[in-house]
């Protein structure tokens, strides 16, 4: 029996285990439809939504009936005076030892000037949530591209410097052989060592950020640092994606930028700061209505049946009418009218901000676009001429560092290409944010 529960208990450890080391496939928009669920900072701000709706029905119940109710016992250790019988009946009236007041009470706001602000206010307030998750999605998306892109170009990079150094070893072994033979100088053998020294260096670290690049794009998802993500999209097919130049001709609307959005929303806060102050010089008003029992006794008998209740109701309203504050109210209101100033115009210098950032990021994108041409032409020509340079040098019409320039000038334009795609799709990433037009 013991031997089976324990197998039992294997098994599940095992299947929770594998069920946890599983890894995700994910394409690009996948891993961003991933991440706007499950990325702590998107959670974090949804929540924050959450909490603006419960604080603008916070805000609205204030002004709604309120009921209180409250029960007051009182025994009085030392009684100030003895027991009185009024009526002559034998019933205690006053001076009783002990005494028992429960009431209940509803009062209703009727008018408040700051109550009309403050519903505003918290409208106000839900809309900047609802605007800081936009932002936070957006910054979340373009966080998953970039590190997406990193992944991806590390990838590339760590499979074209494998291929390199296994072709630079067999250079390297053809060249001894040809060497021993004494038909090639020791300089072309040592050319090639170190040339395959930086190589397999460079493979080394590249190999490392390899990791790193993985682990921080599962950040980004909001998954396991070390959990096993597979990529499905290539670095080349997201480049082609991406070249669209219909965008660049996208009409510059400032308002739909986000950052102008929550600028224009601090203004308007800023402006109801000035509404609330000055809606501290208006009268309020206020009405409650309250019932009562009151209960004496020299013993504690509240629950006897034939305890004497008194029952007692009031109605009432008030009304507070602010005079005099000793210009209090009128600095505060010129305070919050200053504050809405340096509003109005931080709101002018984002509006003006953005149109810089949208130009730049526009500019950004079509050079991305160019570059990338102008990349892939210098590959072929880098190929070509790295070709020849090794017919040449193992015919023995070639100079090994003739060779070594035409191999270290291929690898450098096979990373410059690949930077060249991911400058591609993280410019247009860029440039979709500070629209705010993501396109899928």
């Amino acid at each position: 029996m013991k031997k089976t529960i324990t197998l039992i208990i294997g098994f599940i450890i095992f299947q929770t285990g594998f069920a946890q080391e599983q890894p995700i496939r994910l394409s690009l928009q996948e891993a961003i439809d991933y991440a706007l669920e499950n990325n702590r900072s998107a959670i974090n701000a949804a929540r924050d939504i959450d909490a603006a709706k419960k604080q603008k029905w916070e805000t609205t119940a204030t002004g709604l009936p309120q009921i209180d109710a409250s029960i007051n016992y009182t025994n009085n250790i030392k009684q100030q005076f003895d027991a009185v019988d009024f009526d002559q009946d034998g019933v205690v009236d006053f001076g009783a030892k002990q005494a028992m007041n429960p009431s209940i009470t509803l009062n209703q706001l009727l008018f408040d000037g700051s109550y009309i602000v403050g519903l505003q206010s918290a409208k106000v307030f839900l809309e900047i949530s609802e605007n800081a998750k936009t932002k936070t999605d957006l910054e979340v998306r373009k966080a998953v591209i970039d590190a997406y892109g990193n992944v991806l170009l590390a990838n590339e990079s760590v499979e074209i410097l494998k291929r390199n150094v296994a072709v630079l070893e067999k250079n390297l072994f053809e060249t001894e052989k040809i060497f021993q033979n004494g038909l090639e100088e020791e300089e072309s053998v040592e050319q090639l060592q170190i040339t395959l020294s930086g190589l397999k260096s460079n493979l080394n670290r590249t190999e490392r950020l390899q990791h790193i690049a993985l682990q921080m794009l599962n950040i980004n998802l909001g998954i396991d640092v070390y959990n096993d993500t597979i990529l499905t999209d290539t670095l080349e097919t997201l480049t082609d994606k991406n070249i669209n130049l219909d965008i660049l001709n996208t009409e510059t609307n400032v308002e739909n930028n986000i950052d102008y959005k929550i600028a224009n929303n601090d203004k308007v806060s800023k402006e109801l700061l000035v509404k609330l102050e000055q809606s501290k010089a208006l009268p309020t008003l206020s009405a409650y209505i309250n019932g009562a029992y009151v209960g004496n006794s020299n013993e504690f008998s509240y629950f006897d049946k034939d305890q004497r209740w008194i029952g007692t109701s009031a109605f009432g309203v008030t009304l507070s009418i602010p005079i005099f504050s000793s210009g209090m109210r009128s600095a505060s209101t010129q305070r919050a009218k200053i504050n809405l100033e340096k509003a109005e115009t931080d709101l002018t210098e984002t509006e003006q901000r953005i149109k810089l950032e949208i130009a730049s990021a526009k500019s950004d994108y079509q050079f991305a676009i160019e570059d990338y041409d102008n990349k892939r032409q210098n590959l072929s020509l880098a190929e070509r001429i790295e070709t020849k340079n090794q017919t040449k040098f193992f015919e023995g019409i070639g100079s090994s560092f003739e060779l070594r320039q035409a191999q270290t000038q291929l690898y450098s334009a096979q990373q410059e290409l690949l930077q060249a795609m991911l400058d591609v799709i993280n410019s247009k990433a860029a440039l979709e944010t500070v629209l705010n037009t993501p396109i899928k």
